[in-house]
């Protein structure tokens, strides 16, 4: 489940079913997203802009391309595409805090926390409180007692995003901490536990 060569052998099934069926949208959203899982970041948005060409109705639900953009450093072009996500998902917390994160890193934590969007109905407690956090309504502590309340999966999220926020402050080294205890400790079978292997990987935090 966690192991790279496992993703190799989707990428080479996926690559097959590009060449057999190109103009199979679904194809190139799970080739992105295992480029994604590999590090490949540049490749994942060919393949989302792919998907993309080949359907424009699809682009609010191409949240994984605004992920590969934050990794590209792409962050205007990442924000916008949250904000388009936001138009049909606007209770998501996941949403809402990656715009934040692509507007911290463009224009600074006090231009994405002014214009952080409101969400008030993401049923994951977890999330909920991740959010607080990030409009400054809790403390990381209160985050690490929710996600230790929620077993291996909170843990993971409450130590991702706590990573997250902190890379922001420019607090590398409890960015750091944060994201590397999320991978190492709290391995999930989840797109977003392959995030921060990756984010692991391109920082160099062995």
């Amino acid at each position: 489940m966690f192991f790279s060569n496992s993703l190799e052998n989707q990428l080479q099934r996926w690559n097959e079913t590009t060449r057999n069926q190109p103009k199979n949208l679904n194809a190139y959203i799970r080739r992105g997203m295992v480029n994604f899982q590999l590090a490949k970041i540049d490749e994942s948005i060919q393949d989302f802009d792919m998907a993309e060409q080949l359907d424009a109705r699809i682009k609010p639900y191409l949240w994984q391309r605004g992920l590969s953009y934050y990794y590209a450093e792409r962050f205007v072009e990442g924000a916008e595409q949250f904000e388009i996500d936001l138009t049909v998902n606007a209770q998501d917390v996941e949403e809402t805090v990656w715009r934040y994160l692509c507007i911290a890193r463009s224009l600074g934590v006090e231009e994405a926390r002014t214009s952080l969007l409101t969400v008030k109905n993401d049923p994951r407690l977890i999330m909920q409180r991740v959010y607080d956090l990030y409009a400054e309504n809790c403390t990381p502590d209160d985050v690490l007692i929710v996600g230790q309340s929620e077993g291996i999966k909170g843990n993971f999220y409450s130590h991702l995003y706590l990573g997250l926020y902190y890379e922001v402050e420019n607090n590398v080294d409890l960015a750091q901490e944060y994201i590397v205890k999320a991978v190492d400790n709290y391995k999930i079978d989840d797109y977003m536990w392959y995030l921060a292997q990756v984010h692991k990987k391109l920082r160099g935090w062995i």
